[in-house]
């Protein structure tokens, strides 16, 4: 299922012995490194080296940045990448079971190995083509092991930074068998020898304590949706048992009591929210838990979900959660209410999709800051763009006002996986071809008409 099989993408090239950012205007999102108007950034080997001014480096790769704002790689805490070629088939969905009827109850059943593949390497390109330097990998439809291959493979090949959480179906038939033995098998293939390599693993379990027993037998994470109001009543219990740890990580945590976020504050559990998912699914009470998890000193990270309704980028996530924070503080304030969120800004935001979204990943020590020493994960943005230019200001611009189309650079462990505005070693024409076979073949086998205006997705009665 690797690369040579598809002849999608081109290998991977190695990273530039040395390349030098020259002149950007560096956001660092480290106090210590602080904000440069112009600066460069030395890579050695695929880490940051240097940062300051009029950097030299005999022999380095010039990037004249003159032009451009130099973020860290944004950090996607939480994404079904599986799902990637069925984009935008659900965008009116209101509700959880909607988006099930177009998912896990519908065209999962029939997903490949080919169609997890590329469902996979279109939702990491699209991440790299947006910004997102790391994701990840809410992979809940493993069906056999060569489905769960196919995933990983698929994030090696496109050269992003992922962790994979491997996760079992929720509906059809599957290999129960090889869940969850699937995850040593994938361990011992793909990553035992690869232990500094860009993609790592973990689990995706619901609070199954039997389940994440054999993910820390592995030492590795845990990924799990969690909805607070409804399951907050078992978080008592688990921690008792000392069974909430650093290695959890909980998506959404919507409408989680006081008691609950003192109990997952107190574990160490990590925490992404999702400004866009949990309105638009009308996911409890349907805001996003941010301003819940800082008052209860958790930092999260941001997360885009999935693409079946919307789109896949993070500036999008960013300026939702603004305007949520804003309208959810002034409408409390207005009527008095005790936790009133206090208006957030736009670096505050910035720094929940880089630094933070590393730390809910546990990667901080290795990306999400242009820090000296850390992995070389990192975005050029142009700002002569007519969207964007005059850059009065530069946090402001990213946050509020930047696009996709205006990256011009992504580089993911000093790799370059963008450059001039695309996407490095892609061949589109396969790549379209293949994604339209895959759909295809997923709308055939669950008895699906398209429809390009549809206004709903109709359930599926598919055996």
């Amino acid at each position: 299922m690797s690369v040579q099989d598809h002849q999608l993408l081109a290998p991977l090239a190695p990273a530039p012995h040395k390349m030098l950012i020259r002149g950007a205007t560096i956001i660092s999102m480290d106090a210590h490194v602080g904000n440069m108007p112009k600066g460069d950034i030395l890579i050695a080997a695929g880490v940051i080296a240097a940062i300051g001014a009029r950097l030299e480096a005999e022999g380095a790769e010039v990037i004249d940045a003159a032009d451009m704002i130099a973020i860290p790689g944004m950090v996607d805490t939480h994404r079904h990448s599986w799902e990637g070629q069925l984009r935008r088939i659900n965008p009116n969905a209101a509700t959880l079971e909607d988006y099930c009827n177009a998912t896990h109850f519908s065209f999962a059943k029939y997903y490949r190995p080919r169609d997890i593949y590329i469902g996979n390497v279109l939702t990491a390109l699209g991440c790299i083509d947006a910004g997102i330097t790391t994701v990840i990998d809410n992979s809940h439809n493993s069906r056999t092991a060569a489905h769960s291959d196919a995933a990983v493979e698929a994030l090696l090949d496109t050269g992003i930074r992922a962790v994979h959480a491997a996760g079992a179906p929720v509906s059809g038939v599957w290999d129960k068998a090889h869940w969850p033995g699937n995850l040593a098998r994938l361990k011992a293939k793909y990553f035992t020898h690869q232990p500094g390599g860009l993609v790592t693993l973990a689990m995706m379990a619901q609070l199954e304590p039997d389940q994440w027993a054999v993910a820390r037998e592995l030492g590795i994470s845990i990924v799990t949706e969690f909805f607070g109001g409804a399951m907050a009543a078992e978080l008592e219990g688990l921690h008792q048992r000392g069974l909430l740890g650093r290695d959890n990580i909980f998506n959404h945590c919507t409408c989680l009591p006081e008691s609950g976020w003192k109990i997952l504050r107190d574990a160490g559990v990590r925490v992404n929210v999702c400004p866009r998912s949990d309105a638009h699914y009308g996911i409890e009470d349907g805001l996003f838990a941010w301003q819940a998890a800082l008052r209860h000193g958790i930092r999260p990270g941001l997360s885009v979900d999935n693409e079946t309704s919307y789109s896949g980028d993070m500036f999008m996530e960013m300026r939702v959660a603004f305007s949520l924070q804003r309208v959810m503080g002034h409408h409390q304030r207005l009527h008095g209410h005790p936790h009133a969120p206090a208006s957030t800004n736009a670096f505050r935001l910035l720094e929940a999709a880089t630094i933070d979204g590393a730390a809910c990943a546990g990667l901080e020590q290795r990306i999400g800051s242009l820090t000296p020493g850390k992995q070389a994960d990192l975005v050029l943005i142009r700002t002569g763009d007519l969207n964007l230019y005059p850059v009065n200001n530069a946090i402001g611009t990213v946050v509020h006002a930047a696009e996709r189309s205006n990256i011009d650079t992504v580089i993911i462990g000093g790799r370059l996986r963008k450059r001039d505005g695309v996407v490095v070693g892609v061949d589109q024409a396969k790549l379209h071809a293949a994604i339209d076979e895959s759909c295809t073949h997923l709308f055939n086998a669950a008895g699906y008409q398209p429809d390009p205006f549809a206004e709903s997705f109709a359930p599926i009665h598919h055996a």
